[in-house]
């Protein structure tokens, strides 16, 4: 039998004696080991430094960063790319908050993460005594995760972390708080006792089987459709079920449109894609199958230039999310893969009801809008603009298809999505549903360790500075994650004019003859500034080859860009005139 605090409770007062001896923090590593994690993003401190250094002694890896955000944001891309919960490790109260921010935003895009944070004695926090930071951090996370914890006894760390773990995948994934106690993380055991208190958990993602009868109604629908498309969100990608998705739209010829994380699940150039055709599928199309995705803002809700007559198909494992903006004709409600397989199955025999005009229409206006987009990537504009910028960038990405690329910013996150092409599932990383700034090296870090590849960070300046500093974190473990930083002196762009007389710049302007690239410098990292298109696509065919740590700031003119924060009037900076 394993100890328990019945008979011989774990001691909090003297040091472990070691080998015969450990504490709650080997329990927790032990732990997270036998769920199969075996890395850590992370930043250290009281009271969880000795945690860092005992993962690296059982084998674990421990990436360690300069701010607890960026940490997260790794540790949630980490779980997007491989349905294993990204681990994030921090100190109590404000290291905790930092952190926070980051499980809030891999909950709402559904990645799934575990954040495991240090937290005082509890007692002077319950009666609001005042003690080193002092912070009830498990009520603060309740309402911001899928699920949070609080462990007081190092005996029942086996059990938090597998409950964590279940959340984390199972059902919708997102991210969960485990809040560990000083005196649990410090509590002394024997180790054979704490050995015997570590399990592996059976089964903690069932698979949801969607019932026959939805199933059924989904199908008759999708083959009455004349006008069908089929629209991918993040969801099917992060699912990993890529040849079920290519088989359903190859199979049925429907034409299909890709959110941006769902880029290159089906190849962007495929002939059935639509994503050049987004404003005709919204308006015409009389059936929509969504997998993965959500009628939410980035879809106008289902609303606006929607087709009103326009019925929905919808893949989701979570109930509440159907008819939440618009009514869901056929809603399927179950996992991904196990969807797709009953689909398919009711698929064989079927006779498409297809308008024989939809998909050459699709085509012909694809064909037409593409070419005349990529006019706008050849002129080899000097100061650089976005788009003769992207020119070179759209190049060297497309020629290199298995760099992940991660994106952010105002027009770069914009300009840089419409203008790259992907062609493998999982390669492209932005701010997804939220649209938050300030992921960028995060990502880029989860992203290189979890997969092992090469890595594009294309950022806008004012995305950058929000992260900037764990670049440095790139450069400590040698990763070969490339950063583009589009220099356009602002948010938005760099000629804001304050409108005020105290001669202080405006809210949007930051500093067009910034140097990037000497801060890529003092890390040692290899670094380019560059001025035309051609040094721009030369640096970066070099720096991907190299799979090191590489800077590469891009100068463009401060009038490149415009306010791309949909508001209108809503936004101060609309009313504001911008002069060169």
């Amino acid at each position: 039998m394993a100890t328990t605090t019945q008979n011989t409770p774990a001691s909090t007062n003297a040091a472990p004696s070691y080998p015969n001896q450990v504490t709650g923090m080997y329990i927790l590593v032990k732990a997270l080991q036998a769920v199969g994690i075996d890395t850590i993003y992370g930043l250290v401190g009281i009271p969880v430094t000795e945690v860092a250094y005992m993962a690296q002694k059982e084998g674990m890896r421990f990436v360690s960063f300069r701010h607890e955000q960026q940490a997260g944001m790794a540790a949630a891309t980490h779980g997007f790319l491989t349905k294993k919960p990204g681990v994030l490790l921090t100190v109590s109260s404000l290291g905790f908050m930092n952190g926070l921010t980051a499980t809030t935003n891999a909950t709402v895009n559904c990645y799934p993460m575990i954040q495991i944070s240090g937290s005082s004695v509890r007692e002077p926090i319950d009666l609001e005594q005042g003690t080193y930071e002092g912070l009830d951090q498990l009520n603060v996370a309740k309402g911001l995760v899928k699920a949070a914890y609080r462990v007081n006894k190092p005996e029942d760390i086996p059990t938090a972390v597998v409950r964590a773990y279940r959340a984390a995948i199972s059902g919708r994934p997102g991210g969960v708080y485990l809040d560990i106690t000083t005196p649990c993380l410090g509590a002394v055991m024997d180790k054979a006792d704490a050995d015997k208190l570590i399990f592996t958990p059976v089964d903690p993602c069932p698979s949801v089987v969607p019932s026959d009868a939805s199933v059924e109604r989904a199908v008759k629908l999708l083959a009455s459709a004349k006008k069908p498309a089929i629209l991918l969100g993040k969801g099917a990608a992060y699912a990993q079920v890529d040849d079920k998705i290519k088989q359903l739209i190859e199979s049925t010829g429907i034409p299909f449109y890709p959110m941006s994380m769902a880029k290159g699940l089906m190849p962007d150039n495929h002939p059935l894609s639509a994503i050049s055709a987004r404003s005709t599928i919204m308006e015409e199309a009389d059936v929509v199958m969504l997998i993965g995705a959500r009628l939410n803002w980035l879809l106008s809700r289902g609303h606006g230039k929607w087709n009103p007559q326009g019925q929905f198909i919808q893949l989701e494992i979570q109930p509440e999310e159907i008819d939440c903006n618009r009514p869901i004709a056929a809603p399927v409600i179950g996992d991904i893969e196990s969807s797709l397989d009953a689909i398919l199955a009711k698929l064989q025999g079927v006779k498409m009801n297809m308008d024989p005009t939809w998909v050459p229409g699709i085509q012909s206006e694809s064909k037409v809008k593409n070419a005349k987009f990529l006019e706008r990537l050849q002129v080899p504009t000097v100061p650089m603009t976005h788009w003769s910028a992207l020119g070179s960038v759209k190049k060297v990405l497309e020629a290199n298809p298995d760099v992940i690329l991660i994106n952010e910013g105002a027009n770069t996150l914009d300009d840089t999505r419409d203008s790259v092409d992907m062609f493998l599932p999982r390669h492209r990383v932005d701010c997804a549903t939220w649209a938050i700034m300030g992921m960028g090296m995060g990502s880029a870090i989860g992203a290189a360790v979890a997969t092992g590849k090469s890595v594009v960070a294309v950022e806008g300046d004012s995305a950058f500075g929000f992260s900037g500093m764990d670049f440095s974190t790139i450069c400590r473990f040698n990763l070969p994650v490339t950063v583009v930083i589009f220099n356009n002196g602002g948010i938005y762009n760099g000629i804001g004019v304050n409108p005020g007389e105290d001669g202080d710049p405006a809210p949007t302007t930051l500093d067009v003859k910034a140097r990037y690239d000497k801060l890529g410098e003092a890390f040692g990292a290899t670094t380019y500034y560059v001025t035309t298109p051609d040094e721009l696509f030369t640096a970066l065919t070099e720096a991907v080859a190299s799979k090191k740590p590489c800077l590469i700031d891009v100068q463009l003119a401060a009038d490149s860009g415009k306010e791309s924060g949909h508001i209108g009037y809503l936004n101060p900076a609309t009313l504001i005139p911008f002069t060169v």
